[in-house]
């Protein structure tokens, strides 16, 4: 049975427990910009978009923080190309074959291009006779041997476990894809304009976050977030998870309303991610949310006067960006969260517990618990 081997880490020196991932968090905006050259100077949006023109429909797949890349992607391809495109986890095509549409086309993500289940589900569809994509950060891997088109992204890697940067840069790549596929020109244009609002939001978010952590208390975590947003606000729970050791959990905003919210009191912070589409909708949950009590943290592009009076932490962008070239920027908040909370109970978000960096499967004879870690 399969059993999780420690993949080998990066020798380098660290002044404090979390530096790299803070480093990696704060160096967002210019690794998008560098990801996003490196993609237009290569040539590599237009070959795969060539490549696969036509394609009726994409699956987008991976295993914890690359599945909600994939959320994301997919809900982002359908949106700016107007096709059908879903995300699975890796397992899912390993033991129900059956649920991936035979017609679609497979996007396989890791950043380390090393994770088992990813490179088992690519082996897989290869033996089908299916072409498939995969984007990764680490070139050289077993995964670019065994896709037929590869996106990589170098500059994106990490020291850290958890993924950060890899991750919104990823699904930058995917978005610059779409947007290649559905003929947006002026999309790649539209997420350096988000790259700059993020430069500008990074000049006080971090101390802001690190105060809020530092004066609150919190038993339960709650991530919330519709459309493209519902894989940041996955993303956002298992980044408290990961690197606080936190009890997180993240719903589509308006299901929270559907049983969920009876967990609400004041030693629950709620996280709204509030959309363009969705704002007024949302804003009414944020309400209803406040006053049963619970503490809020929301981030959104620009907020009006009702969403400052029910804030505890508000993040803005202020961007001029469209809406679907802003999901990345709802991410960073939550990264610093997780980070601040988990220093805060002593812990090292460059490593946290029961995690490796990349997970490796092992045929072994006898069966193991299973364990989570971003990949």
């Amino acid at each position: 049975m399969p059993k999780k081997r420690i993949s080998p880490r990066p020798a380098a020196r660290r002044s404090s427990p979390g530096a790299f991932t803070l480093i990696e968090i704060l160096s967002q905006p210019l690794c998008w910009k560098t990801c996003l050259a490196g993609l237009r100077e290569s040539g590599a949006l237009d070959r795969t978009a060539a490549k696969f023109a036509g394609a009726p429909e994409w699956t987008f797949i991976g295993c914890g923080s690359s599945f909600y890349v994939a959320q994301s992607a997919a809900a982002s391809m359908t949106a700016l190309v107007g096709i059908p495109a879903r995300a699975l986890p890796a397992s899912e095509i390993l033991l129900y074959p059956q649920l991936y549409p035979g017609k679609s086309v497979p996007v396989l993500i890791s950043r380390s291009g090393r994770t088992s289940e990813v490179l088992r589900a690519a082996e897989d569809l290869r033996s089908r006779g299916i072409e498939t994509l995969g984007i990764s950060c680490a070139p050289g891997q077993a995964l670019e041997k065994l896709v037929s088109s590869q996106i990589l992204l170098p500059a994106a890697d990490e020291q850290s476990t958890v993924m950060t940067r890899s991750f919104t840069s990823m699904l930058m790549a995917l978005q610059a894809l779409a947007a290649t596929l559905g003929g947006h020109s002026d999309f790649l244009g539209a997420q350096l304009q988000a790259a700059k609002a993020t430069e500008k939001l990074m000049d006080r978010l971090p101390q802001r976050v690190g105060k809020f952590v530092t004066r609150n208390e919190f038993a339960d975590y709650v991530c919330l977030g519709q459309g493209g947003l519902y894989g940041i606000a996955c993303e956002s729970a298992l980044k408290l998870t990961e690197m606080s050791v936190s009890y997180a959990q993240s719903f589509h905003t308006m299901e929270f309303r559907h049983g969920p919210k009876s967990i609400v009191s004041e030693e629950t912070l709620i996280v709204f991610l509030l959309s363009e589409s969705g704002y007024k909708a949302e804003l009414e949950v944020l309400e209803e949310i406040k006053e049963l009590g619970g503490a809020t943290v929301v981030v959104t592009n620009r907020a009006n006067t009702r969403v400052k009076a029910a804030a505890d932490l508000l993040v803005e962008f202020d961007s001029e960006a469209p809406e679907w070239a802003q999901l990345p920027l709802f991410l960073p908040a939550q990264q610093l969260m997780g980070l601040y909370t988990g220093t805060k109970k002593g812990l090292d978000p460059d490593r946290p517990r029961h995690l490796s960096r990349v997970v490796v499967l092992e045929e072994q004879e006898a069966p193991e618990a299973p364990e989570h870690a971003t990949i």
